[in-house]
């Protein structure tokens, strides 16, 4: 089961980069994707051939303190991605914040074809789900922008600008702060000031829309927003959002084929916190595979490092008492923190890797606040199917924002 649903992943994946190579090239019959691998030699070869070289670009230091977040550091034109047709990329180099520090984040600007209308293109700030915690796993380095099967084409050609951060660490120098949702929140923030300066037929006025770890980093957007909003933030989007970690602490059973997770959920502690040890969370299967897992490959590479093996094995039978783990785990849920502006909340309920009832959990919880909250689920719909399925819903949803119209809310429901 787990290998077949993975499989649908993959399959997307892959057809992002085949339905925009088509556009590229013209029109081409139908093409299947390549098969899904069965081993971490085809998973490096399969990540190899979508990879883009982490060019001297990324490479580049920057003394920060003439500087503030938001501050464009770098750019340049780009135009070996596989995207639609007329659609212009720009790199980006810039300032952000990672626990409170200065951090360099790079990411891509992607805008659609034609004139921009009157006002600048509309924004979405995209926040990315897991593509791995190595440096080259950033999505910028990526020819399909990695998410580029699964939402991103139709956001621009709904006539959307995308700005997509890579996260820190991802691209650039520095470990990345892996479901860390202060910091990922930041690395959204502070991608659209610094997407205007390097692209100025950017809008000012933005939504965030999130899928998993960046459907935790959209929520905490929302977050970030609330005392001192941006006016020109309209709302977020949080798709399948990871947003459940304080849930998951009590039903690890509950996700099905998705314990790699915990591998770089370890890692993730380790960053926050260094007086963590990671052989204090993991067990000796999930040591097995740990370091390759955290540097060698991406999402595939370590899904098929710990093929078959569930959440309860990755960890040891105490490891929801370490303090450093369960400190992480609350202070990196949502739902118990007021926020600005309405936010769209979508799940599937045939999720594996994030189950519907942690996504409810968490939306009880935000109810209390009564903020503008709408919840929507989809039967039978699992992690990427439902953030693929319901790509119609949320642009419609985001349209509504830029039109000025009233945001529903189901939250007395």
């Amino acid at each position: 089961m787990a290998r077949e649903l993975r499989a649908f992943k993959w399959r997307w994946l892959s057809m992002g980069l085949v339905l925009a190579a088509a556009a590229i090239a013209g029109p081409v019959g139908a093409e299947d994707p390549p098969p899904f691998p069965k081993t971490l030699e085809e998973a490096v070869q399969a990540e190899k051939e979508d990879s883009l070289p982490l060019t001297a670009f990324y490479e580049q230091s920057f003394g920060l303190g003439a500087s503030k977040p938001g501050a464009l550091l770098a750019s340049e034109a780009a135009s070996d991605y596989a995207l639609p047709a007329g659609v212009s990329a720009t790199r980006i180099l810039y300032h952000s914040l990672q626990g409170g520090r200065d951090a360099v984040t790079s990411g891509v600007v992607l805008t659609p074809e034609g004139t921009p209308p009157d006002g600048g293109w509309p924004v979405i700030a995209w926040a990315h789900g897991t593509s791995g915690v190595a440096r080259q796993c950033a999505p910028s380095a990526m020819k399909d922008v990695y998410y580029g099967g699964e939402g991103l084409t139709e956001m621009l050609a709904a006539g959307f600008a995308v700005i997509a951060t890579d996260y820190h660490g991802l691209g650039t120098k520095g470990h990345h702060p892996y479901m860390n949702k202060a910091d990922q929140a930041n690395d959204v923030i502070y991608s659209v000031p610094a997407a205007r300066q390097a692209v100025p037929t950017l809008g000012s006025r933005w939504v965030v829309d999130g899928h998993s770890q960046g459907g935790l980093a959209a929520w905490g957007v929302a977050e970030a927003q609330f005392g001192k909003a941006d006016p020109n933030y309209l709302g977020a989007v949080a798709v399948a959002g990871a947003t459940h970690l304080g849930w998951f602490l009590d039903h690890p059973e509950a996700t099905k084929g998705a314990g790699f997770y915990l591998a770089w959920h370890a890692y993730a502690v380790a960053q926050s916190y260094p007086q963590f040890k990671v052989g204090d969370m993991l067990s000796s299967a999930g040591m097995a595979k740990y370091e390759k897992a955290t540097h060698d490959g991406c999402w595939l590479y370590g899904f098929l490092s710990y093929e078959g093996v569930e959440a309860t094995q990755m960890v040891k039978p105490e490891w929801r008492d370490n303090k450093w783990v369960r400190k992480f785990y609350l202070e990196n849920s949502a739902g118990d923190r007021p926020i600005s502006g309405p936010i769209l909340v979508i799940a599937g309920e045939g999720d594996n890797s994030v189950p519907v009832d942690a996504i409810r959990d968490t939306v009880k919880k935000a109810c209390g606040a009564k903020p503008v909250l709408e919840f929507k689920s989809y039967p039978g719909l699992d992690h990427d199917p439902v953030m693929i399925e319901s790509t119609g819903f949320q642009l419609d949803w985001i349209k509504d924002r830029f039109a000025g119209k009233t945001a529903p809310s189901n939250c007395g429901s």
